[in-house]
């Protein structure tokens, strides 16, 4: 993931999770989401494609502890304007 990913993003808004969300509740937004935007679902939809997309690479960086813990460090430092 580039570093721009880490600030410019908000994978919480993206997952429709609050920032505090738990482990859980994040996998079990993910897997609504996904099996609601899936491409076998929604063939030839591009727009539902590209969510899914996003969905996904959200809970790559959400679902991981220590990717995260980045993710998480990174976005108060550019909101600090340590960036």
């Amino acid at each position: 993931m580039a570093a721009k990913d880490l600030y410019e993003k908000d994978f919480f808004a993206i997952l429709g999770v609050p920032k505090d969300a738990d482990a859980a509740t994040i996998k079990k937004t993910y897997r609504n989401l996904a099996r609601e935007l899936h491409p076998d679902k929604t063939r030839g939809d591009k727009k539902l494609e590209d969510r899914f997309k996003e969905v996904s690479e959200a809970y790559d960086i959400l679902g991981d502890e220590k990717k995260r813990a980045e993710y998480d460090e990174a976005r108060s430092l550019y909101e600090s304007g340590a960036f």
